[in-house]
């Protein structure tokens, strides 16, 4: 098995179940958090400020990040504002842009420069990456999200574009490449070699962790048996037609 904890890649919980939240709390090589309001919404959330708080009751040692909601820029801004008063661990999850395409630049400039800790998110290009570190300032530790899960399924593979981007993020020492919403155990060596700062990764995809570089011929020889169990359980026979 491959040690996680030796990973120069930093593995961040994303999820809103705060009972799977407190348990990878105790875990050592979960390194940070992440929610969002679609992955909320899906866990029952009703009050966003009362779960916030209590996730950063069971997580007060690790980065945890929250996104805020608003689609006007200026209301955007102030509750990014209200979040980053939470708790001096969190990063307050900003829209590249709005949903009538308007760049959260301005935004992201005058947070960062009063010292807001962002994660710029929904990120898909090197140019929105471009735009991301001419916004942010110098001195404040940032993170940038780039959807490298939802770029594979269009069919492009997303590699390249995570090592170019940490070629424009030079410009910016203080903000980390984040490898978002990928899709199997594969994706976090990916992120490892390409030299990505975090990765995110839902409950399916710490569950698969531990079979990395796991044999591949005891592998085999597990499934075997799974499907040998599997069978004999369901008490499957094939009459023989000739008797």
């Amino acid at each position: 098995m491959i040690d996680l904890a030796a990973l120069s890649v930093k593995i961040f919980a994303d999820g809103a179940d705060l009972a799977g939240i407190r348990a990878m709390a105790a875990t050592p090589w979960v390194r940070g958090f992440t929610t969002n309001p679609t992955l909320m919404r899906k866990a029952g959330v009703r009050d966003y400020r009362e779960f916030a708080l209590q996730v950063l009751e069971a997580v007060p040692d690790r980065p945890v990040s929250f996104e805020v909601f608003a689609d006007d820029l200026d209301e955007m801004e102030r509750q990014a504002r209200e979040i980053a008063r939470w708790g001096v661990n969190v990063n307050v999850k900003i829209p590249v842009t709005n949903t009538r395409r308007e760049s959260s630049a301005p935004v992201l400039r005058r947070l960062t420069q009063s010292g807001v800790k962002v994660n710029v998110t929904a990120v898909f290009t090197l140019e929105q990456v471009k735009d991301v570190i001419e916004a942010l300032a110098e001195e404040t530790p940032a993170i940038i999200s780039v959807f490298a899960g939802r770029i594979a399924d269009t069919g492009v593979d997303p590699v390249p574009l995570m090592r170019e981007a940490l070629k424009v993020m030079q410009a910016r020492p203080r903000a980390e490449l984040l490898w978002a919403s990928p899709r199997e155990a594969l994706n976090v060596v990916q992120a490892h070699e390409a030299g990505c700062h975090i990765i995110t990764a839902t409950s399916d995809i710490l569950a698969k962790l531990s079979l990395l570089g796991k044999d591949h011929e005891r592998y085999s020889l597990e499934t075997v048996e799974m499907f040998h169990r599997d069978a004999r359980a369901a008490g499957y026979t094939i009459p023989d037609a000739a008797a």
